[in-house]
């Protein structure tokens, strides 16, 4: 006897649709409950059905070998009806499953038991059944364990689409920030095209590292764990790369970083301070063309201490009337308040041999440096 449609099939069709996971592949965190339910139940078969419009296919499946069945041998259709577990003791003894055939012959089903798996809505989309070759019954633990397990099966699937709706909003949300970022950059670059102030185009410049440097960020937390904490050593020379681009042929560059885990505001002022150092370097310490080089290096000392070093091997100090630092204005401000925030100290120096800037901070929540070598860089 074939089952009436349900209610309201159409809406538990179009659920089902939602859901995605007609004909996916098998999966173990299925098959264990199956197999885990036979074993528990001391049944041949123990399956996860899902009842579609003409046919009942089987998610994971212990016992059977195959993978679905029409619609109107489907005992599980006939369980969509019910508000509760469906307990068929004797199905030869049931008008719904007298005549079918899955129930006839020596090796025929006897005993069913299928709970509704329900979506928050109240649509039926398939049921967790047992089955085996002898009437029977199950006991008042048994039928609980079916109940709790069938529910259990059905919260993960929502959970599954609502992460899938997340990380579709999200994938959203960061096109619409990498687009906007990439706006404001192009709006800068207009803007300091047609600007002739000094000042103005120290700000200018200092805005568009500072967009680069966030934008690299936004890449490098795009690819993470969840954790809101960045690869040192991947980000800082995504960085130096932005950096390198606006650099002349004449300047090279030598970097190592540690490879560990940082926060992403504390990766996001190793950045302000790396950028404005190299900003600074590349607008004083190689007039005229003259070559040299820059280097950044990012260390973690036995002691548990980050130490930042930048300098450059450019024109230096000629006498010790000369100011100690190139660093100024906006530029000083910035370094100021990003080693600030980062809670170390930080000290900048003007040689005969190039500049130099050096900072040490602390991490208390650090995450252990994987065993690995630095990663280096040395470009031109």
């Amino acid at each position: 006897m074939r089952a009436d449609p349900h209610p309201m099939n159409l809406q538990r069709l179009t659920a089902l649709q939602e859901f995605g996971i007609m004909d996916t592949p098998p999966e173990t965190e299925f098959s264990e409950i199956t197999d885990l339910l036979a074993d528990l139940l001391e049944v041949p078969v123990a399956l996860i059905t899902f009842v579609d419009n003409d046919r009942q296919w089987f998610k994971a499946n212990t016992g059977l070998d195959f993978t679905e069945t029409p619609v109107d041998q489907a005992i599980c259709a006939h369980a969509l009806l019910q508000n509760d577990l469906l307990e068929i003791p004797d199905t030869l003894e049931d008008p719904r499953t007298a005549d079918n055939p899955l129930c006839l012959g020596p090796d025929g089903v006897r005993f069913y038991a299928g709970q509704p798996m329900v979506t928050r809505a109240g649509l039926p989309l398939g049921s967790l059944c047992v089955l085996d070759r002898k009437p029977r019954q199950l006991s008042p633990v048994q039928r609980r364990l079916l109940r709790v397990m069938a529910d259990q099966i059905m919260r993960q699937l929502e959970l599954r689409v609502a992460l899938e709706a997340q990380n579709v909003l999200q994938s959203e949300a960061d096109h619409r920030v990498k687009n906007s970022l990439q706006s404001m950059s192009a709006i800068v670059r207009i803007y300091t095209r047609t600007v002739q102030d000094g000042a103005a185009l120290e700000a200018l410049g200092a805005i568009q590292r500072r967009i680069d440097a966030v934008a690299a960020l936004h890449e490098e937390l795009q690819n993470d764990d969840g954790s809101a904490s960045v690869d040192s050593a991947a980000y800082l020379t995504r960085v130096m790369n932005l950096l390198q681009e606006s650099a002349p042929a004449n300047i090279s560059f030598r970097t190592r970083f540690a490879p560990a885990m940082l926060r992403s505001d504390q990766a996001a002022n190793l950045a302000m301070i790396i950028s404005e150092f190299t900003a600074n370097s590349i607008k004083h310490a190689f007039p005229d063309g003259i070559e040299g080089e820059i280097s950044v290096h990012l260390d973690l000392t036995e002691t548990g201490f980050f130490r930042l070093e930048c300098a450059d091997n450019g024109v230096g100090q000629e006498t010790d009337d000369q100011p100690r630092s190139r660093t100024s204005g906006i530029g000083l401000s910035l370094v100021s308040a990003a080693a600030a925030s980062l809670g170390g100290t930080d000290t900048t120096e003007l040689t005969t041999d190039g500049s130099r800037l050096v900072l040490e901070f602390h991490d208390d929540r650090m995450e252990d440096a994987p065993t690995q070598e630095p990663l280096l860089s040395d470009r031109k």
